[in-house]
């Protein structure tokens, strides 16, 4: 306001109409110099930090040309990740299957495990949360079923009364050998 006020006294202008025009700028949306300047200041210090970003953002999206590639050899190892872990999950079931298959076919005295192991449906068995395969008796059952040939039979019948020889039967036999010797048949 004091530049303004110079150029009023520098041409002319009487002290009451310097008053007045003081007067009328105090009511009205003066804006004083100092205060532009420093409005002024700021939008462009704010403008500079606009460029700035601007800047910063287009470094960062030439940096996601290069990060897109990351992602994508990340979602790849994630890929393989879950790849590596599933083919695991099925070693370890077909291990646990074979082991409980095999187990069970010797406990039931088959003759040829290898064999009869194929005879099983795998994807009918299912490992529970304790160890357990369910599903493996009933298709043991069925297998034993219908291969009984490849299972061992159990003897039945009575135990022969003279099972580990008795004294008797063994002289008997030197009686016979000592007849058969002296000619005494």
């Amino acid at each position: 306001m004091e530049w303004l006020i110079k150029l009023l006294e520098k041409h002319g202008a009487s002290a009451e109409l310097i008053a007045a025009i003081k007067e009328d700028t105090k009511n009205q949306n003066y804006i004083p110099k100092e205060r532009f300047d420093e409005v002024n200041n700021s939008l462009k210090e704010l403008k500079g930090q606009l460029a700035e970003r601007d800047k910063q953002l287009k470094e960062l999206g030439e940096k996601v040309k290069d990060n897109e590639e990351l992602t994508k050899q990340i979602q790849a190892l994630q890929e393989a990740n879950k790849k590596a872990a599933a083919d695991y999950e099925a070693k370890i079931r077909n291990i646990t299957l074979d082991n409980a298959i095999k187990q069970k076919l010797t406990e039931g005295k088959a003759k040829y495990t290898d064999l009869l192991m194929s005879k099983f449906d795998r994807e009918k068995l299912k490992i529970k949360d304790d160890g357990s395969i369910e599903g493996l008796e009933e298709q043991f059952n069925a297998i034993k079923e219908s291969y009984k040939d490849l299972f061992e039979q159990p003897i039945s019948g009575k135990t022969p009364i003279n099972s580990g020889g008795s004294p008797q039967g063994e002289e008997l036999i030197r009686t016979q050998i000592a007849n058969a010797i002296n000619g005494k048949f």
